[in-house]
């Protein structure tokens, strides 16, 4: 019977560890040294032609975007220098992905503040947000 028990222990134990594990990564609401914004903000942004980077993945990138977004693939494109090649470090600049469950854009927002870019915007609901909010996309 104890034997029993401590199978069935084991056994939870093992399935809570899994459920845990397969929770969404989420990300962060804030990135230091940035300012999160929200997709009215973001317009109003795009309305004063600050640059949007896109820095998801070409699939998704290739299936619409903010227009006139700067394709910066996060995990082959984007460096200190294809940033900087697109946008001073003293200029505005709009980092975005694909929301909350997507940490492209708060991995390169806080990239951006680490390399000396003084105005990150960390568009933390991405593409999906501007989307429903019926803004332009292409």
């Amino acid at each position: 019977m104890k034997n029993q028990a401590n199978k069935a222990i084991t056994l939870l134990f093992i399935l809570f560890s899994c459920l845990a594990f397969a929770e969404e990564e989420v990300s962060p609401t804030t990135v230091k040294g940035a300012t999160t914004i929200n997709a009215s903000k973001a317009k109003a942004l795009f309305d004063q032609e600050v640059a949007f980077v896109d820095v998801r993945k070409n699939s998704d990138w290739e299936a619409g975007r903010i227009p006139s977004a700067i394709h910066l693939e996060l995990k082959k494109v984007y460096t200190a220098d294809s940033l900087a090649e697109e946008v001073e470090k003293n200029e505005a600049v709009v980092l975005y992905c694909n929301g909350p469950k997507c940490m492209r854009s708060s991995k390169a927002s806080a990239k951006a503040v680490e390399w000396g870019f003084s105005k990150v915007y960390y568009f933390r609901d991405g593409f999906p947000a501007w989307k429903a909010a019926g803004y332009p996309v292409e």
